[in-house]
């Protein structure tokens, strides 16, 4: 709430009307495209259990989102399926989707879904994002307890840093933090908190609509904050040149 109504003083205060209309056009772009994640099972109440965020790219018909998201597993006897949550409020359409390309290491999984298209999203190029960058991110913090509604708040790129910074404490290590440790890579540092919901969540320009990462409330805090007894409050981001590997391995196009 912070963060969104510091967004609010910037729109009125300091930059002018402008600015504050340019982040409305630029979100009614990137609402289309924003979709909940979760499992779907016909004969359960509630039929749908949201775990998080994804977004539409490339052709429409497919969705990033957070590995660590679809990394449960499903009751396959009574019919449990991933599935992408489309709607608004109690209006909510499932669609079922499956694995296409995981990328364990970078928290990454491209999902595919049937149906119409949905609006797909521009990813940013490379590590484009500057700190200082104000940007924004879309999802679904507290799921789908009252309907699905996204919400969107502000953050500030605070910093861009490693993924991993060893502290000396080798008892709080495990294998992915070792890998990590072994290739490090650069994640966004960002000064807005984000929860378990907004896992997946489109990180983006409000000039541009350009998506610059894909925001991780679970996977990086347990790498970047393995060493801590008492983890932040800081949120993070991975930037989006990993979405554009991710797209190149399926052999789709942005």
């Amino acid at each position: 709430m912070k963060a969104f109504l510091t967004g609010l003083m910037v729109c009125f205060g300091i930059s002018g009307s402008n600015a504050c209309a340019e982040v409305a056009d630029t979100l009614a772009n990137i609402k289309p495209a924003v979709v909940g994640i979760g499992t779907y099972q016909p004969l359960r109440n509630p039929r749908g259990q949201l775990k998080g965020t994804g977004f539409a790219v490339a052709d429409g018909r497919h969705v990033v989102t957070c590995h660590h998201i679809v990394k449960s597993v499903l009751d396959i006897e009574k019919n449990e399926t991933w599935s992408v949550f489309l709607g608004q409020g109690r209006n909510i359409q499932y669609r079922p989707a499956r694995k296409v390309v995981i990328d364990e290491d970078n928290d990454l999984v491209l999902l595919k879904i049937d149906g119409e298209p949905l609006p797909a999203l521009k990813i940013g190029k490379g590590i484009s994002a500057r700190e200082g960058d104000q940007l924004y991110f879309t999802g679904y913090p507290i799921g789908s307890v009252l309907g699905l509604n996204a919400s969107t708040h502000r953050a500030g790129l605070a910093a861009i840093v490693p993924i991993f910074t060893p502290l000396g404490q080798a008892g709080r290590l495990n294998a992915r933090t070792i890998r990590q440790a072994e290739n490090p890579y650069q994640i966004f540092q960002l000064d807005a908190i984000a929860y378990p919901g907004n896992s997946g969540s489109p990180l983006w320009n409000p000039q541009t609509g350009e998506i610059m990462g894909v925001v991780n409330s679970v996977f990086v805090k347990g790498s970047k904050e393995t060493a801590l007894s008492d983890p932040s409050g800081i949120s993070y981001a991975i930037p989006a040149s990993h979405i554009s590997d991710l797209l190149k391995r399926a052999g789709l196009s942005q």
